[in-house]
């Protein structure tokens, strides 16, 4: 078994570069490379089924990793009884993810979550809550999780989430056009949703568990950069099937055909059955592998979680103490 060993300040979440990238401004749809692109299923699942067997971090390194793994979660609550309660709990996880006597002895300085992530009405609260933090507010939107309301509304309700404090919109696209194949259908529709986002950026969630084909991943994916999508998105989290390794692999390779065609970075986020920080490790990998360091940075990549944090601080603990802690130290809030 061969051993990530990248030199941990890397990866030191204290040590994280400030970057700015040009947003993706999209371009012209080009059907032409649209009805290019095909998917190897069995190529890809051979692919992402050797990566966990291969790809192993001990020690240091993987308490490095997991450090920058926490700082790429967007935290979420998505549940119908939320309240600003509990949201204001999420928050304060949100600013202080690891506690500070195992971030003291690891050396840290503090380190915060990549954002959280919300329903429109919990907006107010969570802005209210990481006051004063750069922690940005995502916000779900356009009829999550189906997206099937009526096209004004859902461009309405960007607009009203924008307005009320969010800085990042995930928007779920309209599956049927990628499964009846309408490539310019669903163009119209992210180009529509991007500017409403305005200066907010967009991630477009794709539900990959409901598209039929590895090859309708990859065009959908290619298509809403196309459009302008900031990121592109597995799941919503409320499908039968969310992350998996294949989807990811056919999601990140269309982020780097698209890059090398036109020079802009595009960001990726696996949402959905990611609960486990041996499962977060090798997505940082897979993203290490096939675009580089500069994708493992929150600014390009999040993972869309509710139970990660705690599986890792219980990980992090482990490494500095030699035992585990009970799981219900690790409370979401």
């Amino acid at each position: 078994m061969s051993t990530l060993t990248p030199d941990p300040t890397t990866l030191h979440a204290a040590h994280l570069p400030q970057v700015t990238e040009p947003r993706n401004q999209g371009m012209p749809l080009d059907m032409d490379w649209v009805h290019s692109v095909q998917a190897n299923t069995s190529a890809i699942e051979r692919r992402a089924a050797s990566l966990p067997a291969r790809r192993s971090v001990k020690k240091a390194h993987q308490a490095a990793w997991l450090l920058r793994a926490v700082t790429c979660i967007d935290l979420t609550t998505l549940s119908g009884d939320d309240t600003a309660r509990r949201v204001g709990r999420l928050c304060a996880k949100a600013r202080q993810p690891v506690a500070p006597a195992l971030l003291d002895a690891l050396g840290m300085a503090p380190i915060t979550t990549g954002a959280v992530c919300v329903y429109h009405e919990m907006i107010a609260p969570a802005v209210a809550a990481l006051e004063g933090t750069n922690i940005p507010v995502a916000a779900v939107s356009t009829g999550f999780p189906a997206g099937l309301t009526p096209f004004e509304l859902r461009l309405r309700e960007i607009e009203m989430s924008v307005a009320a404090g969010a800085t990042e919109i995930d928007i779920v696209i309209s599956r049927r056009h990628a499964l009846s194949g309408d490539w310019q259908a669903l163009y119209d529709e992210m180009k529509a949703m991007r500017a409403a986002c305005g200066a907010a950026h967009v991630k477009a969630i794709l539900a990959t568990g409901e598209l039929g084909s590895l090859r309708n991943v990859a065009r959908a994916s290619l298509v809403c950069m196309m459009a302008g999508a900031d990121f592109i998105k597995t799941s919503t989290g409320k499908e039968s099937v969310n992350a998996t390794l294949p989807v990811s692999l056919v999601m990140i390779r269309a982020i780097r055909d698209y890059y090398d065609r036109t020079g802009l970075r595009v960001g990726y986020k696996p949402a959905g059955g990611i609960s486990k920080a041996k499962d977060a490790i090798t997505y940082l990998a897979l993203m290490k592998e096939e675009l580089g360091d500069r994708w493992l940075m929150p600014d390009l990549f999040r993972f869309g979680a509710s139970s990660l944090l705690n599986d890792i601080e219980r990980q992090l603990e482990h490494h500095v103490t030699g035992t585990y802690s009970a799981g219900y130290r690790h409370g979401m809030g």
